[in-house]
């Protein structure tokens, strides 16, 4: 049996969904070398990135057999397309579908 991992937040996704903080500007490297704060406007490329902070079991098999485990772990740094805003007490995170998840990045 799978079972959901979460971080320190008291929120569990159910199916193949995923709870997402995105990066601040300070985790983004916003900065360049000399200290100029690049607007988000500017670096759009990196919009769209946040850390895993919670994952459900995963979406049930065809038949409703067994579960078929999600591709991501807690701590993964993702690129994702926006989810549901939601807020938590007073942070705000996206829940998407692994299938809105379109890479990890390995660093």
């Amino acid at each position: 049996m799978v079972t959901s991992k979460s971080s320190s937040v008291n929120l569990r996704p159910l199916g193949d969904k995923v709870l997402i903080r995105p990066l601040t500007d300070e985790e983004l490297g916003s900065k360049s070398p000399s200290g100029i704060i690049i607007p988000e406007t500017v670096d759009r490329e990196k919009a769209d990135r946040g850390e895993v902070v919670a994952v459900g079991p995963g979406r049930w098999d065809e038949d409703g057999d067994k579960r078929i485990p999600l591709s991501v772990a807690v701590g993964d740094t993702v690129i994702f397309q926006w989810g549901d805003k939601v807020e938590y007490q007073g942070v705000n995170y996206y829940l998407v579908s692994e299938s809105n998840i379109s890479a990890v990045i390995e660093e």
